[in-house]
C-alpha cells in the first residue's frame, strides 16, 4: 500500500510540476512525429503511435494506432488524447478532421526542408514538459547545418541523381527536404529545376543530364538493384543512405546529411 501512495504521489508531483500549456496524453499519427515528439522531450507523454514508430526503441513498445492502412479513430477516442502530431503528407486528412471536430488538438509537422523541422521543435516547446529540451534539439539541428554548409558549400559541385524506385523512376525537385540535403554538400539535383515534387522520370531524361553520382535510400541490396537498372549505360557512384535518417523530417535527417556529404566528398 505504502510503495502505490509513493509511486501516486510521484506522477501527482510530475503533474503539478508541468508547464501550463504542456500536453499530457498525446498521440503521433507518423513515425517522424514521433521523433520530433521524443526530441523535444514529450516522450513520457506518448500513449500511442503509429506503425513503424522505432526510434527510439522505447517507441516499439507503444500502442499502435495508426498505419498505411488508416487510424483507429475509434481507440484513438477511448485513449482521450489531448494533443495529437499529424503529418498532412501521410495522414488522411478526412480522419484528422473528425478528430479536430471532437475538440482534440492537432499539431502538424509537415516541414519541407530542416528549418521547418527546428520550427517544428520550436514550436512543440509550448506543449512540452521540458520546453528546455525542445529548444535546444532546435539549436542543434541548425547548428550542424551550419556547419555542414560552412564545410562543403564550397565544393565543386557534383551532379546528382535523387533516384526513389525504379520501376516506376520517381527523382525529387529542389522544392523536397531530400534536395536541400543534398544542397547542404554542396551538390546538384539534376531535377531541381521540376515543376513538382516528386517527378517521374524516364530513363533518357536522367542519361542526357549526365549524373556524377546516384544518391538513394536503402542498403547493399538496393545499391545492387540501381546499378543493374542504370548498367551498361550509367555507371557512376551510387551512395546508399538510411531510409529512415533519409526519409523522415526529424533530427536525424542530419545524419544522413553527415553521411552524404562526408560519401561526396570521396567522389573524384
Amino acid at each position: 500500500m505504502r510503495l502505490r501512495f509513493s509511486a501516486a504521489l510521484c506522477w501527482l508531483v510530475f503533474w503539478l510540476a508541468l508547464p501550463a500549456h504542456a500536453a499530457q496524453r498525446v498521440i503521433s499519427l507518423a513515425p517522424s512525429t514521433t521523433e520530433l515528439a521524443y526530441a523535444a522531450g514529450m516522450g513520457d507523454t506518448l500513449l500511442a503511435v503509429s506503425a513503424y514508430s522505432n526510434y527510439p526503441p522505447e517507441a516499439a513498445k507503444l500502442e499502435q494506432v495508426a498505419s498505411w492502412q488508416g487510424i483507429n479513430l475509434e481507440r484513438i477516442l477511448a485513449l482521450k488524447p489531448d494533443l495529437i502530431l499529424a503529418w498532412r503528407g501521410g495522414n488522411p486528412q478526412r480522419i484528422l478532421d473528425q478528430l479536430a471536430s471532437f475538440g482534440i488538438p492537432i499539431f502538424y509537422a509537415d516541414a519541407k526542408n530542416i528549418d521547418e523541422i527546428a520550427q517544428s521543435l520550436d514550436a512543440l516547446a509550448q506543449y512540452s514538459p521540458h520546453p528546455e529540451q525542445a529548444h535546444q534539439a532546435a539549436k542543434d539541428l541548425r547548428q550542424q547545418m551550419a556547419e555542414l554548409k560552412s564545410r562543403y558549400a564550397s565544393n565543386t559541385p557534383r551532379r546528382v541523381l535523387l533516384q526513389f524506385g525504379t520501376q516506376p523512376l520517381f527523382t525529387s525537385s529542389a522544392a523536397t527536404l531530400q534536395s536541400q540535403v543534398l544542397s547542404l554538400c554542396g551538390a546538384e539535383n539534376i531535377f531541381a529545376e521540376s515543376r513538382v515534387p516528386w517527378p517521374q522520370v524516364s530513363r533518357e531524361q536522367v542519361l542526357v543530364r549526365q549524373p556524377q553520382a546516384i544518391v538513394i535510400a536503402g542498403g547493399e541490396q538496393q545499391i545492387n538493384n540501381v546499378k543493374a537498372f542504370w548498367a551498361p549505360q550509367l555507371q557512376v557512384p551510387v551512395i546508399a543512405l538510411d531510409e529512415d535518417w533519409f526519409n523522415r523530417a526529424g533530427p536525424r535527417i542530419m545524419l544522413a546529411a553527415q553521411s552524404l556529404c562526408s560519401q561526396l566528398a570521396e567522389i573524384h
